[in-house]
């Protein structure tokens, strides 16, 4: 292999690498956070929740003002678009 070739290969492996860092930081920050009070966050830091975003969290927020707080995870169901699969993600990272 060529002195050329080899340093192409190694520019491309660091631009891999370096790509992939932001994912693998937000990866390790996601699972550091302390899970969010649902009862107490307001919709920017609910829209952080995966499966969640803006729509939703100002929904999340409207249907605990107009019913009171949620008890479980399974109350969240009482907001339109979001069922049991994001229920069952969002466990370990909401608190009540």
């Amino acid at each position: 292999m060529t002195h050329a070739l080899k340093n192409r290969l190694t520019c491309l492996m660091l631009t891999i690498l370096l790509g992939l860092a932001p994912l693998a930081a937000s990866q390790a920050l996601a699972q550091e956070m302390s899970p969010i009070d649902i009862n107490a966050a307001d919709a920017a830091l609910l829209a952080e929740l995966p499966g969640i975003g803006p729509s939703k969290a100002t929904a999340i927020v409207e249907d605990r003002e107009a019913n009171g707080p949620y008890e479980n995870a399974e109350d969240l169901t009482r907001v339109s678009g979001i069922g049991e699969v994001t229920v069952d993600g969002l466990a370990d990272q909401i608190t009540f």
